[in-house]
């Protein structure tokens, strides 16, 4: 695997992309269903030192990894306490977050939860109206999503 944080092979991208099963890693959005092209997130951020290497890497939507940019930790909206934001390598996903009744909406279980939800903008209204449309031809949320 490359450390050169300049380097991002597509070898080292089809492992991550693959890894996430064809999903955001942070809002679950299905890849087939963006807009945009989904990119490698550094989870460490390369300007905090973070390595290029598939263990600090995420498969993110356009979105989620321009709003977590170079953060790792946010405010939790409940308690002010600064809190770290969700790591997908180190975390599960269903631990700390949940879907609403209807699926449109991410909600945080935890307080890493919660400060993700919040800093990645996880319930930004593109994002919600791309769920109801999937939700309302079947097509989501699917096992992975719930």
């Amino acid at each position: 695997m490359p450390t050169d944080s300049s380097r991002l092979s597509p070898a080292l991208r089809r492992l991550v992309a693959e890894r996430a099963k064809g999903m955001c890693e942070y809002c679950r959005t299905p890849e087939q269903f963006a807009t945009q092209n989904f990119s490698l997130d550094h989870i460490l951020p390369r300007a905090a030192g973070g390595a290029t290497i598939l263990e600090n890497l995420a498969w993110a939507c356009m979105g989620c990894n321009a709003n977590k940019h170079t953060r790792t930790h946010a405010d939790d909206p409940e308690t002010r306490a600064r809190i770290a934001l969700f790591n997908p390598r180190l975390q599960n996903w269903q631990d700390h977050f949940a879907w609403s009744d209807d699926a449109s909406l991410v909600f945080g279980r935890t307080a890493c939860g919660r400060v993700t939800v919040q800093a990645l903008q996880l319930n930004r209204v593109g994002l919600v109206n791309l769920r109801r449309v999937l939700i309302a031809a079947k097509l989501f949320p699917s096992g992975e999503n719930q």
